[in-house]
């Protein structure tokens, strides 16, 4: 039956799902205070959900390189370019606490190349904006503009990958009318 969380799926009972998956998306209720709908959306798929939380960490969670807050300022800028509410929503709040700035999410949302952000980053989401939105025009020329802003093959790499992952993800949501948690709208903008 759908559910409110994503209309136009079911979206199945947490005691119904594999263990694996129903004690991954208990440790994020232990950690958050709360299931954020994406969880309970894909698990929908078990082998898919498996394999989207798999490389969603491999790029969002490993240490080295772009700053996790600078991770979620491409996912925050190429989902409000693919009008995906759910992502902007969810990798706002977390944008916000990773870079412990209750504005940056809402600028880089809204117009990126107005956000306060260093010249480096500029860079960074505009390229990954053409990832996103036109990747078939990429060309050594935007490599080499990474790369005199300093950013590594490695780094480079991480960037067009988030990017590209997160059209997947924008275009599971919007197809699902994955709706985000209400808990996101204030997560990072007061202090604690």
């Amino acid at each position: 039956m759908p559910s409110p969380i994503a209309p136009r799926f079911p979206v199945p009972a947490l005691d119904q799902l594999p263990d694996d998956i129903r004690q991954r998306i208990l440790a994020v209720q232990e950690k958050s205070g709360f299931v954020p709908n994406v969880f309970l959306t894909l698990a929908y798929r078990p082998d898919e959900f498996r394999a989207f939380f798999a490389y969603h960490d491999a790029l969002m969670e490993k240490d080295g390189g772009l700053t996790k807050a600078e991770r979620e300022m491409i996912v925050v800028a190429t989902s409000a370019a693919n009008q995906c509410h759910y992502c902007v929503i969810a990798h706002g709040a977390i944008l916000r606490i990773r870079a412990k700035n209750p504005q940056i999410a809402d600028q880089i949302a809204v117009n990126y190349r107005k956000a306060d952000i260093t010249a480096r980053q500029r860079a960074m989401l505009d390229f990954a904006m053409k990832v996103s939105r036109a990747a078939e025009t990429v060309s050594a020329q935007d490599i080499d503009e990474l790369s005199r802003h300093g950013f590594s093959d490695d780094e480079i790499w991480d960037i067009t990958a988030i990017a590209a992952f997160f059209a997947l993800s924008n275009r599971l949501a919007n197809v699902t009318a994955m709706r985000p948690n209400d808990e996101f709208y204030l997560m990072g903008r007061l202090p604690k």
